[in-house]
Order: structure tokens, then sequence, then C-alpha cells
């Protein structure tokens, strides 16, 4: 690989679309700069490919893109682009396994229940590309993720609507607080290097060696919990119940993505209990028929027809859905529910796209209504139903005045990524759950029933110390608060807070508000201080991380796609993130069904920057600098003359948004002062873009209103995607001249 390189990821869906289009604008502008931009594959469909050469032909095996990066990101060279990418639930996994098969890729079907060694080990090599599959091998650095200055400014200046909530709103935040994850969970301080063993010791005398080798080291944290499942269920019936009678809809919210063994089991559990009659008549012939309540109603009732009581069932479950509360929508138009696809409410972006719609979701009719959110675990359900308390108190926030909340978040070396390992287990049989040191010692141990969920977690003490040091540089760089959202009271949060007592010394804290407050008293006081135009920076876990930079981003600025995600590696290269994919599946829907993109391509953008800084300032390359400050001031300009994507034909989408940030920055690097060359070099292509403005977007707003053929969804072809997204020969014939 040629040095200085940046690698730009290949993802999916609507960002993947859109780098169609902007990658040749990187590549063009980089190259005046002496860099090089690479591509790596690692979408879904890339990952599936690359388990399975033996399977496939000479011309259609990938490399293992994602493994060949995850080495990158230990050494100081990196400089890696990140997209977002899909974090697959079998449902998904099924659909782009199905649609790889049609394009002719001759891969074996998904073991739903692996019998045969050689079942076990397929199976295996598709949960390698399940669940958050990408981030622990990339993140081997911690967070710092944040709203840029002009992102803000434009917020208030152009604030988003925000729905009016009521005193009197019935929506409300469920969740068990007993029996749960959060109340079962022990957590202890390796001592010394070791290897675990985690065994199931039954009732019956058997021992079941759950994981064999689980190496660990001294000053890691290691935590184990689980989830009583009989608690569980009781818990969903009284939710369900309370639904119906406050007369609200029900909704769950997990993240069967992110926690892919756990959360989809849970899912399944949700759906029983919404459907008790139909389970206990018909659970025996769905079970044979290998329709499973974890992949969701929808792949149930699509399975049905090929069932001799198909009809019979399917009367069952349409009685049900009569008999019990309103269930909240996904999309009311096509009948699909929150509980049709676990991968289609997550908890993440659900919660805070609901309190920002006034606490509302859609219902069956279409039309908004007042919630009841189920969120079973009560590790950090208090958060949401903090902000909920705090809209019916005081009525909605105003993006034109409200304070912001950065996030340093802790996820370096898989720091605490719950259920996206091999340490999660539904429980076969009744017996006791064992974490055993090599000198046969129980360090950790919980009493478990069948089908109850345990699972395990670790967090190196390295990323804790540089966890610690970035809040400490966040704290000093912006002179905001910084808060540990960490819980005395809960096991884990107390062996991280001794490690931050232990580490903030080591640190310049003179003259700077550095708190520990649970996450509920650290909610209370960030939205406190949000009403009075105040910013504090949260310090938090792995997990939180993952909400907090949907909750604030998405109450501040309508979306967590505009954040700036800088992972400084500990190693010294650079990740740089790019946004929140949720809403890319929808818009890859629209593209193929008018041609038109509203994907929003602004992380992309401020990713560039700070990656052609980090460039820069490694490789000592002055032209990266100038070209990272002249897309700085694009950026801005592009923002106050709002050319991102519109929201209706007939406007520019994320094609158009691409053509206005080159030509601003060309007029920036046209007018700098730094390198006489390159303003003279992009004094052309500025004049050459601003010259063919109007025919440029004439042939960008062309294509619009009617299909568009992109060759597949999971794997689009190429060359279609690229004449797809491409569409203008004008803007085409330009960007050449810089090759």
């Amino acid at each position: 690989m040629a040095d200085p390189t940046i690698i730009y990821t290949h993802t999916d869906e609507a960002p993947a679309l859109a780098t169609h289009s902007f990658l040749p604008f990187i590549e063009a502008y980089a190259s005046t700069a002496g860099v090089q931009v690479e591509t790596r594959d690692i979408s879904l469909a890339g990952r599936i490919i690359s388990q399975f050469p033996e399977h496939l032909e000479e011309g259609q095996r990938i490399a293992d893109a994602l493994a060949e990066l995850g080495e990158l990101a230990l050494r100081p060279e990196a400089n890696i682009i990140k997209l977002p990418n899909i974090s697959a639930s079998v449902p998904q996994l099924k659909a782009a396994i199905a649609e790889l098969q049609d394009q002719g890729y001759a891969l074996p079907a998904y073991p739903e229940n692996p019998q045969t060694d050689e079942e076990k080990e397929i199976r295996a090599r598709y949960g390698k590309v399940m669940g958050s599959a990408v981030n622990p091998v990339l993140r081997e650095g911690n967070s710092d993720r944040r709203a840029p200055a002009s992102v803000k400014s434009y917020a208030k200046k152009h604030p988003h609507r925000m729905g009016a909530w009521s005193a009197d709103s019935k929506t409300d935040v469920a969740t068990m607080g007993v029996r749960d994850f959060r109340s079962n969970e022990k957590s202890v301080v390796i001592e010394a290097d070791d290897t675990l063993r985690i065994e199931l010791v039954g009732d019956d005398g058997s021992t079941t060696v759950l994981k064999e080798s689980l190496p660990v080291i001294a000053g890691e944290v290691v935590d184990a919990t689980y989830l009583d499942v009989a608690a569980l269920r009781e818990f969903l019936t009284e939710q369900i119940a309370k639904a119906k009678a406050d007369g609200v809809l029900f909704s769950v919210h997990l993240k069967a993505t992110m926690m892919k063994v756990s959360d989809p089991i849970i899912f399944g559990h949700v759906v029983r209990a919404f459907f008790p009659k139909t389970f206990a008549a018909f659970g025996a012939d769905l079970a044979s028929a290998g329709l499973s309540p974890n992949d969701g109603l929808g792949g149930i009732l699509a399975g049905l027809d090929a069932l001799s009581n198909g009809a019979e069932i399917k009367a069952s479950f349409d009685a049900e859905l009569a008999e019990g509360p309103e269930l909240a929508m996904v999309n009311s138009d096509k009948g699909i529910t929150n509980l049709h696809v676990p991968s289609d409410v997550i908890v993440d972006a659900s919660m805070p796209a609901m309190i920002r719609t006034s606490g509302h979701m859609w219902g069956p009719d279409g039309g908004e209504a007042d919630t009841l959110a189920v969120i079973p675990d009560s590790s950090y359900a208090g958060v949401y139903q903090v902000v909920v308390d705090d809209c019916k108190a005081n009525g909605a926030y105003d993006p034109a005045t409200m304070g912001t909340v950065p996030n340093v978040g802790l996820m370096a070396q898989k720091a605490e990524e719950y259920g996206s390992h091999d340490k999660t287990f539904e429980i076969p049989t009744t017996g006791t759950v064992r974490v055993v040191n090599s000198a046969g010692d129980a360090i950790l141990e919980h009493v478990v029933a069948q089908g109850d969920i345990w699972r395990a977690c670790q967090t190196k003490d390295v990323p804790i110390r540089d966890w610690v040091k970035l809040a400490v540089t966040r704290a000093r760089a912006t002179g905001d608060p910084a808060v540990f959202w960490l819980d005395e009271s809960r096991a884990h949060d107390a062996n991280l807070i001794a490690k931050v007592n232990a580490y903030l010394p080591e640190h310049d804290t003179d003259g700077l508000d550095i708190r520990i407050l649970s996450p509920i008293e650290a909610t209370k006081l960030s939205v406190e201080r949000i009403r009075k135009g105040e910013n504090t920076i949260s310090v938090t876990g792995n997990v939180l991380r993952d909400y907090n930079t949907d909750l604030f981003p998405i109450l501040e600025l309508g979306t967590s796609a505009k954040m700036l995600s800088v992972v400084p590696l500990i190693n010294g290269g650079g990740l740089f993130e790019t946004g929140a994919g949720g809403s890319a599946p929808k818009h890859v829907q629209q593209l193929v069904e008018e041609n038109y993109l509203r994907w929003d391509s602004l992380g992309e953008f401020l990713a560039l920057a700070v990656s052609l800084e980090h460039l820069a300032q490694t490789t000592d390359n002055a032209r990266a600098q100038v070209l990272a400050d002249t897309l700085d001031r694009a950026t801005g300009t592009f923002l106050d003359e709002d050319r991102s994507p519109g929201r209706k034909l007939g406007t520019i989408d994320n094609r158009g948004s691409h053509f206005y940030l080159g030509l601003y920055w060309a007029q920036e690097l046209a007018k700098q002062t730094e390198d006489a060359a390159l303003a003279e070099a992009f004094g052309a292509v500025a004049g050459s873009l601003a010259d063919n403005e109007q025919k440029i977007v004439d042939e960008l707003l062309a294509v619009q209103g009617s299909p568009a053929d992109i060759g597949g969804y999971f794997q689009p072809d190429v060359e279609k995607a690229a004449k797809v997204m491409r569409p203008s020969a004008t803007l085409n014939e330009v960007l050449a001249t810089l090759g």
C-alpha cells in the first residue's frame, strides 16, 4: 500500500450508493496533494463472500478486507474512513445470502438448527459477519463524537421541527428493574494474566463447557450477568396489559443487531407474549416448520402458506392482534408492525425519534399516538425515562437555543461489546454458570434456569486509561464539564469508578469540572443544562456511547448523521466514522423507485476533513493540510447555502449535494494563499464548475422520477450503480481534468 494513503470503506445501502458519487471527488482532489485513496469492501455482502472462498469460482472470491483493516488499525500509519454498515440480524443475513445466490454465488444456506459438524462450521462462519461485526475489529481506540461548530451553528439558524409535548402525555418507558441484566451483574478485576473457562454445571451433575478459553490480562474488568426469562415473561405480559388498559401503542425497543445473541431471543419472547394463545395452540407447528418468533412476526406470516393449517394460524394471529393493544408501526400503509422484524426498531434510533415526535409513534391507522416504550433491561432505560419526564414537565427542546452533549466513549479493544461476541448463551438446562480461572476457582457464578440468557464481557485496562485521558483532553479543550456516566450501585461501574479515580490524578485537572454521576443523574444534569444552552460532555461506556450519540444529536440536529466521529487509535493511527445509517434502507427504496437519493453525506465531508488533517500531521504533508482547511470552509458554505439533499423530487439529492460541496471546495482551494500551484490548478476547476452550474444541476435533476436499476440491494452491480450515481457527463468531464 502506497504511503500516504487514506482507506475509504465500501459499506452498504445508501452510504455505499453515495460513495459512487462522492469518491470520484475525493480521489481527484486528494491526488493533487499526492494522497492515494484506496477502498476496502466491508459490506455485509463482502463479508459473507470472504468467508466461503472454497464454495466460489475464482473470479468471485475476495479477500477478508475487515481482517486486513483490523491489522492496519493496530499500526501508526492507519487512516481509515468508516461509513455506516449493516449490523446484520438473522433476517437480513438470510436476505443477503439469497440475493448473492441469485447472483450466481454458490453460498451454503444458513443452518437454522445445525446438527452436523459441517453445518456447525457454516453457522460459525456466518456468525462472524452478523451483528456488530465491523466495529469491534476497527475500533482500536476510544470515541470522540461531537457536533462540529459549523453544524451546530446551522442547526440553531435553521432549527428542525420538534413535536410539542403535553403534560398529560401517557407516553412512558417500561423496564424490568429486577432479575434483569443490570440487577444480576457481577464483576471482578483480574489480578494477573490468565485463561478463563466458562462452564455450565447442570443440576443433573453434568458439566457443559460453554467457552473453553477466554484469555485475560492483568487489570482487566470481567463481568457476567443473566436475564431471568421467567421474570421477562411476567414483565412482558404485564406491559401488554398496561398498554391495552391505558389506550396507548405498545412498542419494544431493543438492539437485535449489536446485541446479536441476546436481543433476538428477547424479541422472540415479546412476540410470544403478544400472541400467547397462538403459540400455545400452534407453537409446535411453527417450530417444526422453522418459523421462529426470534426472526419476527413478518417471517412467520411469510411462511404460513407452506403449512397445511397456515390459514388457521393466520386467523389466530389476526384475532390476537385485534384483542391486544394497538402495536406501534414501522410502516402502517404496509401493515408492518413493531414486531415484524427484530432489526426494524433499534433502541438508539427509535427512542430519540419518538421523543422528538411528541412522544408519539405511528399507529395502525397511520396517525401518531402516545406510546408505552418497553426496554426490558434496566441498565440504561432510565436515561430515556428522564428525557420523557423532562419533556412532559417542560415541553419540547428548542434546537435554536439548546446546548450540546458531545460524547467520549469507551470502546477500544472490544470494550463492553455485550452480545457482539461469543460469550452470550441461551442456557440449555437448569444449573450454575461458572467463570473459572486456571487454578479451578470460580471467580463469577450465577444460578440459572433453562432458557435464561447469560452473558459476559471484558474491558481491558489500557482502553480505560486512554478513555480517562481523552475525557480530560476534551474537557481541557472545551472548558465544558465532563461527566462520567457511572453508577456506583452497579457491579461493573463500581470497578470502573475505582479505575477512573486512580487514573484522573495522572492528568492536569486543575480548573476542570469533572464529575461521576449515575446515568439517571447525569441525564438530569445534561438536559437541565441543555435547556440553558449549556454544553456537557458525556463520558460513557460502549453501549451507552452508542445510545447517547443518537439520543442527543437527533434532538439537537435532527439526525446523528451530522456528527463528527473521531477515533484516535491507541497506536497512533486514526479512524474517522461518518454517522448513522438507520435511515439508509428507506433511502435505497426511494432511489430504486424514483432515482432520488436523500442520503446526507455531511458526515462523510466532516470525516474526510479530519482524515486529511490527521494525514497532514502524521506525514508532514502541507498540501493535505490545505485540503483539510479548505474543505472545512467549503462545508461551512455548503451548510449556509443549504445544499443538503432536499425532501422531494425536483430538488437536489445526494448527487447534487456532492456537486455543490465540490464547487465550494474548489473555490476555497482557488483563493487560498498557502499553495500557489494548488490555487492555479483549482482555479480552472472552480471556473468550469461555476460556469456549468446550471447545466450540471439540470443533468442531475433530469434523471429523477423514473425507476433506477442498481442490480441488487446488498450487492449492487458496480457499473449500474456508478451509472445511476454519476448521471452528469459535464461534471464527470470536469473531475477527469484532475486525474
